[in-house]
C-alpha cells in the first residue's frame, strides 16, 4: 500500500473526513460488488496483513458484522487498561463527536492512586456505557424511553424521555448523565475584550449531533427541547456504526486500549479477547453481564 492510500485509510478510519465522504465510503462498504466510481480506497479491498493496525482490522470486521441482520450482531468493547495511559483521548473524542455541554460525559477516565509510599501507582478506568445484557435501567422507565435493541446496545428515546432520573439511579455504572440545558458559553467572558470567546462558544453549540441517526440541534432554553431535559449516554456511537465507522472512543485511542466488535463472530478481535483468563466485568454479582469488559 501507497503512503496516499495509508493517509486515506487512515483518515476514514480516524473520522477525519467530512459527512459527505463518510456516506460515500459507508455505502461503498455497504456494497462491495456495487460500481464505483470514487477514488477513496476502502477497507474491504485491502488484505490482512501481518502487524497491521488493529484499527484496520476492526474495521474490517464491523464491515462484516454490518452486512449481517441487525438481530445477528451483539457489540462489545474492551478496554485493555494496562494500555490506558489517560490521556483523555477517548473522552475528548466523545465529547466532540456527540456536542456535549457541559456536565454531560459519556466516558470519563477514572484515575485511582494506589500503594503507600514509597510504592506509588496509578491505575486509570476508563468508564463507558456497559451495555448490559441485563440493564437495571431498563425496567425502572416510567414512560418506556430506554430499551435494549436487538444487537444489545442500550438506548433512549429523546422524545419520550421526561426527565425523571430514575434510570440514573438505577444504573450501577453511574453511567448514565443528565442535559440540565447549561451551554459553554454561560460563563464567557461578555464585551469587546470577550467577544471572540464568546462568538467561538455559540458556534460550536450551534453544531448539531447526530445520535441515533437523527439531527439534534441544541435551542435556546431548557426543558423539553431534546435531547435538553433528558437522561443521556454512551450508544457505542450507533450513528457511526450505521455508516461503518468505529466508534469515536475506539479510532481516538492512542495506545489501542479499546477494541470493539461483534461478538457473535469468534473470529473478531474483541471476541478473542473477551475469553482471556485476564477478562473481567465490572460487579459481576449484580448480574447484569456487560457487554464492555476490562483486561487486567
Amino acid at each position: 500500500m501507497d503512503r496516499r492510500a495509508f493517509v486515506k485509510i487512515s483518515g476514514v478510519i480516524g473520522g477525519t473526513l467530512g459527512a459527505a465522504d463518510l456516506l460515500t465510503i459507508g455505502d461503498a462498504l455497504a456494497n462491495p460488488n456495487a460500481d464505483r466510481t470514487t477514488s477513496l480506497p476502502v477497507l474491504d479491498r485491502v488484505k490482512a496483513e501481518p502487524g497491521e493496525d488493529v484499527l484496520i482490522r476492526m474495521q474490517r470486521e464491523l464491515v462484516r458484522a454490518m452486512n449481517k441482520p441487525l438481530e445477528k450482531r451483539r457489540w462489545g468493547m474492551i478496554i485493555d487498561t494496562r494500555k490506558c495511559v489517560a490521556c483523555h483521548s477517548c473522552t475528548v473524542g466523545c465529547v466532540m463527536e456527540n456536542k456535549l455541554p457541559p456536565g454531560v460525559v459519556y466516558r470519563p477516565v477514572i484515575d485511582q492512586e494506589v500503594g503507600s509510599y514509597p510504592n506509588v501507582g496509578r491505575r486509570f478506568l476508563p468508564r463507558p456505557c456497559m451495555q448490559c445484557d441485563n440493564p437495571p435501567c431498563v425496567p425502572v422507565c416510567p414512560v418506556k424511553a430506554t430499551w435494549k435493541r436487538p444487537d444489545g446496545v442500550v438506548v433512549i428515546d429523546y422524545n419520550l424521555c421526561i426527565g425523571c432520573r430514575y434510570c440514573i439511579t438505577a444504573c450501577p455504572y453511574q453511567a448514565r448523565t443528565f442535559d440540565f440545558g447549561q451551554n459553554w458559553d454561560q460563563n464567557a467572558a461578555h464585551g469587546n475584550d470577550g467577544g471572540l470567546a464568546l462568538t467561538t462558544c455559540r458556534k460550536y453549540e450551534q453544531e448539531p449531533s447526530f445520535e441515533y441517526g437523527a439531527i439534534w440541534h441544541r435551542g435556546e432554553g431548557v426543558i423539553p427541547k431534546s435531547p435538553v431535559g433528558n437522561a443521556r449516554k454512551c450508544t457505542f456511537c450507533v450513528h457511526r456504526l450505521e455508516h461503518r465507522q468505529l466508534p469515536m472512543c475506539v479510532t481516538t485511542c492512542l495506545g489501542r486500549a479499546t477494541l470493539f466488535g461483534d461478538l457473535n463472530d469468534p473470529t473478531t478481535l474483541v471476541s478473542q479477547q473477551t475469553v482471556q483468563n485476564n477478562a473481567v466485568s465490572l460487579k459481576p454479582e449484580l448480574g447484569t453481564e456487560p457487554k464492555t469488559r476490562y483486561l487486567l
